[in-house]
């Protein structure tokens, strides 16, 4: 054996004889070490499941609302013919319905089997009529008749629900489940019970409106007002071109339900002589009237005063070349509908745009252009609850529309298509079926399944232009008080709401949190961060809903109060700071030492409590100089300009531009003249110097502001504008005081993780604890600091308590700091109360929750990423 050998030998031989002999690990410990190693990856494993089924189901939920419509069945059949009929109407159950002719007779049908149900007469006195006008409903109508007059008549289909018991005996089946007595058909519902659907018919006396023997040619008729003030205004025409306006005013006694009816009557300003008025529109509240020629010309007549009604408008709303085929509201009398024999659809509103060129300041203005069907469209029904539509075309092809989205939801056609005046078509209320009748008896009837019409990508998260409004927008109302509202689903003001709720929270929590986390772990006695660091971590127990109380009912008052010394709390409290700096600096060595610990840390607050203090003292100065004595009328741009605050806003820019120049070009003679004095005498210097460098930054940036006041900029209108009480400024504070614990925590534990070989490097080499703290540490402890960040983010993304308690939950679209917002999650916990199960916003508020999860998995996997590039840096140092 070798001398070499032998050492090693021996080596191995001693190495032995340390280790313990005969110890072996037990397999009980074998077996918990194989159970925790199973059990945490199962766990991992699950944990990944349970997040991609969440997010499995929430879409599940989500992509009905980008389904098309179904198609169920479609029925045809022949009825009787009757050439003369003028109207029709279903039920909602489309069970029943019934034709109208112009000599009063109305037969009724059973609409699944076409059967043939009963008929009646109404009292059209011996007269024809030769015009009709009706409600949305199909319900309420008023006939003109060729001797001049007018009748109102209401003929519905009523519902009444029986006990099973008082069925009647002996009626006649007409399908599996519905039977009849001749006039009204019977079906069993659930509960035991039964339904009954009849015809409840009334007309009222004529009334005469045009000279004796002159024929009503067109009428548009509208009910409105109140349940004790109900209105019924119309509109007619005569064969002689003469309009007239007429409104009844019924009421009610709601002691004695005596009605009293008065009646006004006014004649429209004439139409050019020859003129033959196709289609007479008129709005619920009998204040705008539109009367279509054949031509596609719309005469628009405004009639808010009832005495002096003015021609307001004419324009032509069809395309070059197209005649009028349909003219009509949608519901809620805002949009025009307007069809062309060329198979165009357009929608108008009436706006008020700039140089509108009008009598009374508004304009038809095309909306949107639906596309164009095969052939011309002769008849068209709406919706009694949507925006939607059908449209039937001279070929047969009926088109189920919805009319903000802009989508055609099903394309369907007549078995037979005859292309016949006076063809009537009914879109069923439940907007799950539509039927078409020809006067010569033929009937299609189709039954569909469409259940969010409304909900488009672009609907979604594109601009559309709603009702009312000048110009497309992005817009969330999902609900309001009437049945006439257009819902609106654009999720991007709330994906806004979120984003701006969480850049200001930490635009407030970040340099607090990273600054406290950096003082506490690299100057500040272990003593006192063992004390300060459990402090910080208990304020993350605070529940959300507490901080979200306190902000709208305590903070938020508060700081409109005395908004002027919070916005100037926002300059004082690190100018204070900073002054206590340099006046530290100032003190004698052995002083400071002897001060520092307890005692330079409770200093601190005694510096903060000051500046709050002179913040608050210098609130009305502060006000009265740069807001010209009123905060909020200032941002309202009631008063002043917005050359202080952009002063104020460009100085911390100035200062830093500044301090660059002073860098580059005597930084280092003065870093090296500084290096030669006493810590006191370059205390006093460095202070100098500094109050120097602010002084000239704030002549700087008051001459750059006066300058941009001067070419027209004003800051007012963007980040700044009108005030509101819950705005971004208190839940960016209140959110930011929530997170930051958390970036706090894990931000001091990644600087705590520095190796202390590294400060002690840097220390040696001459660095400042300062310089250690900022070139060497945080650097090293990059990825865990921008980990604790990014946390931070996440938390505030998700936040919704605080948001939906001092946010004041409007979906805007603007980073004015002082106005409110609504967040993804706040939307989905104040909405999802009121969501049908199924229905249109339920879906949509599971497309928010999953549109949030997407975007905090984008922001985690970016954030990760960039994580893991600090985190090789780091290595490499």
């Amino acid at each position: 054996m070798s001398e070499t050998t032998a050492k090693q030998s021996g080596k191995r031989e001693g190495y032995k004889r340390l280790l313990p002999i005969g110890r072996t690990t037990r397999k009980s410990v074998l077996l918990a070490d194989r159970t925790a190693d199973v059990t945490i990856t199962v766990g991992g494993l699950l944990v990944i499941l349970a997040v991609f089924g969440i997010l499995a189901f929430l879409a599940k939920e989500a992509i009905p609302l980008f389904m098309g419509g179904e198609l169920k069945k479609q029925d045809t059949y022949v009825l009787q013919p009757m050439q003369d009929v003028i109207w029709s109407n279903a039920d909602e159950y489309q069970t029943m319905g019934l034709r109208i002719g112009s000599n009063g007779r109305v037969d009724s049908f059973h609409i699944n089997s076409g059967r043939p149900l009963s008929s009646l007469e109404l009292d059209f006195g011996g007269d024809t009529a030769t015009a009709v006008g009706a409600t949305n409903s199909r319900s309420d109508m008023m006939f003109g008749f060729a001797d001049g007059s007018v009748r109102f008549a209401h003929i519905a289909l009523e519902v009444q629900v029986l006990r099973a018991e008082d069925m009647p005996a002996g009626l006649t089946q007409l399908d599996e489940n519905d039977y009849t007595d001749g006039s009204a058909v019977y079906r069993r519902i659930p509960g035991n019970q039964i339904r009954r659907i009849f015809i409840d018919a009334k007309v009222m006396p004529p009334e005469q409106i045009a000279a004796e023997g002159v024929a009503i040619k067109a009428i548009g008729f509208a009910l409105g007002g109140t349940v004790e003030r109900p209105t019924r205004s119309y509109v007619s025409f005569d064969a002689e071109g003469v309009g007239r306006l007429t409104r009844a005013e019924t009421r009610v006694n709601l002691m004695t339900r005596q009605e009293t009816v008065t009646t006004r009557s006014s004649t429209l300003p004439a139409l050019p002589e020859g003129t033959k008025v196709a289609k007479v529109l008129l709005t619920a509240q009998a204040d705008q009237v539109y009367v279509g020629l054949a031509d596609g010309t719309v005469h628009r007549f405004d009639t808010r005063d009832f005495n002096k009604p003015v021609l307001a408008e004419t324009a032509r709303l069809t395309p070059d070349g197209a005649q009028l085929g349909v003219l009509g509201f949608l519901i809620g009398d805002q949009t025009i509908v307007v069809g062309g024999n060329d198979g165009s659809l357009r929608m108008y509103f009436r706006l008020q745009p700039e140089n509108a060129g009008t009598v009374d300041g508004y304009k038809m203005v095309l909306a949107r252009e639906l596309e164009r069907q095969p052939a011309g469209i002769v008849a068209y029904d709406v919706s009694q609850r949507r925006k939607s539509l059908v449209t039937l075309d001279a070929a047969g092809n009926l088109w189920f529309r919805h009319a903000t989205s802009e989508q055609v939801l099903l394309q369907l056609k007549q078995d037979k298509p005859l292309a016949e005046v006076g063809v009537q078509v009914m879109l069923m209320p439940r907007d799950d079926g539509a039927v078409a009748i020809t006067p010569a008896g033929l009937v299609d009837h189709w039954t569909f399944y469409v259940p969010h019409p409304e909900t488009t990508w672009r609907a979604i998260f594109g601009k559309s232009w709603y009702e009312g409004y000048q110009e497309p927008s992005y817009t969330w109302q999902s609900s309001s008080g009437t049945d006439l509202f257009e819902p609106k689903f654009s999720l991007v003001p709330l994906i806004f709401g979120t984003l701006k709720a969480t850049v200001y929270s930490l635009m407030f929590a970040v340099p607090i949190a990273l600054l406290a986390a950096i003082y506490t772990s690299e100057f500040v006695h272990r003593k006192v961060r063992a004390t300060v660091k459990p402090m910080m971590e208990m304020m993350e127990s605070l529940p959300t809903v507490v901080l979200g109380f306190i902000a709208a009912l305590i903070l938020a008052p508060i700081v409109e109060s005395w908004i002027a010394a919070v916005v100037l709390g926002f300059v004082a409290l690190p100018m204070g700071l900073m002054i206590a700096a340099y006046v530290w600096q100032m003190l004698p060595p052995a002083m400071a030492l002897k001060l520092n610990g307890i005692p330079k840390f409770s200093f601190m607050f005694v510096v903060i409590a000051l500046s709050v203090w002179v913040a608050a003292a210098l609130g009305p100065w502060f006000e009265q100089t740069f807001f010209y004595g009123d905060f909020k009328a200032w941002t309202n741009h009631d008063v002043g300009t917005g050359t202080p605050f952009m002063g104020l806003l460009l100085w911390p820019l100035s200062f830093v531009l500044l301090t660059m120049l002073f860098n580059r070009t005597v930084g280092t003679s003065y870093r090296l003249h500084v290096r030669g004095l006493s810590r006191q005498q370059a205390g006093v210097l460095d202070g100098a110097r500094w109050l120097v460098m602010i002084v000239l930054s704030i002549a700087l940036s008051f001459g750059l502001a006066m300058a941009l006041t001067a070419v027209g900029f004003d800051p007012r209108g963007g980040v700044v504008d009108t005030y509101v009480q819950r705005n971004a400024l208190v839940v960016g504070m209140v959110m930011g005081f929530a997170i930051i614990p958390n970036i706090y925590t894990l931000a001091e534990d990644a600087l705590n993780s520095v190796p202390a070989q590294l400060r002690a490097a840097s220390l040696a080499a001459g660095a400042t604890p300062w310089q250690t703290a900022m070139w060497v540490v945080l650097p090293t402890a990059m990825s865990g600091v921008f980990a604790a960040c990014m946390i931070g983010m996440g938390r505030a993304v998700g936040e919704t308590m605080i948001v939906v308690m001092a946010a004041g939950n409007t979906a805007l679209l603007d980073w004015n700091i002082f106005n409110g917002l609504r967040t993804l999650s706040a939307n989905i916990a104040v909405e999802l109360p009121e969501a049908v199960i199924g229905g249109t916003l339920y879906r949509m508020l599971f497309l928010a929750a999953l549109t949030l999860f997407i975007m905090t998995f984008v922001i985690n996997t970016v954030a990760e990423i960039i994580r893991q590039r600090f985190r090789k840096r780091a290595f490499q140092l």
